[in-house]
């Protein structure tokens, strides 16, 4: 009888054991999940040979915009530009070259009014940021942008949090031309086609000297390899997906 109670008291904690560990387990997963979707969206897992290029615009003595739109109509490749606000209210020949952006056909997003580190404003600053630019946008050419890329790549938990508040995608890169150091053509040139794969998001700026050039061989090229050049909106997924620890989104 004793023997028969101690089996069943072991039966009874090994069930207890399996459904606990069951339930932390998922518990787990589950918290795995909402911690890395907690992340930008650095890359776009994909199996098919899709790349976005994508083009950070500042303040420029030198600005290469005109010659960095003459190559991507050149090969039709449409690209993603995130814009700051304070650039396009600048002067009005900035305001012309938004324009241009937008009549090639390219993809807009949010760059900041100002380009401030993210990371050391608070939540009203951000809102000014965001909406001030959106609106300058708006009132340019019609569009609303949907995805917003942090000056300088800097973000805290606060800040990515409050910019997925107000609607917006951030988008990051996982592949950084380093171009406005501007050490040299086949230097930036070298550094995209050693890390350039399916679903890479590449970083570009428009006062970059070597850029327009580069970026004439690196269509060139990757479109003999097979790739396609997709805008980022159109690269990603729209829904169903999570962002692993490495800031690659990937279609659940």
């Amino acid at each position: 009888m004793k023997r028969r109670y101690r089996v069943g008291i072991r039966v009874l904690l090994l069930v207890f054991v399996i459904t606990i560990s069951f339930v932390l387990d998922g518990r787990a997963i589950s918290i795995f999940n909402e911690v890395q979707d907690k992340l930008p969206i650095y890359r776009v897992n994909k199996d098919a040979k899709e790349v976005s290029l994508t083009f950070d615009i500042n303040w420029a003595e030198n600005d290469e915009l005109p010659r960095i739109l003459e190559v991507l109509d050149k090969y039709n490749v449409k690209a993603t530009f995130f814009i700051m606000g304070g650039w396009v209210n600048y002067s009005e020949d900035n305001k012309n070259k938004l324009i241009m952006i937008k009549e090639g056909g390219h993809e807009i997003g949010n760059h900041s009014y100002i380009h401030p580190m993210f990371s050391n404003i608070n939540e009203g600053r951000m809102k000014e940021e965001l909406d001030k630019t959106n609106k300058t946008i708006e009132e340019a050419i019609g569009v609303t942008p949907k995805l917003f890329r942090f000056p300088s790549g800097d973000y805290n938990k606060q800040s990515l949090d409050y910019v997925k508040s107000q609607g917006f995608v951030p988008i990051q890169w996982d592949i950084d031309s380093v171009d406005w150091k501007e050490k040299g053509a086949d230097e930036e040139y070298n550094r995209v086609m050693k890390k350039v794969k399916e679903g890479s998001i590449v970083l570009f700026h428009n006062n970059a000297k070597y850029t327009p050039g580069n970026l004439d061989k690196i269509i060139k090229t990757l479109k003999e390899e097979g790739y396609e050049f997709l805008p980022v909106g159109e690269m990603m997924y729209q829904e169903n997906y999570y962002i692993n620890d490495n800031g690659e989104q990937i279609k659940k």
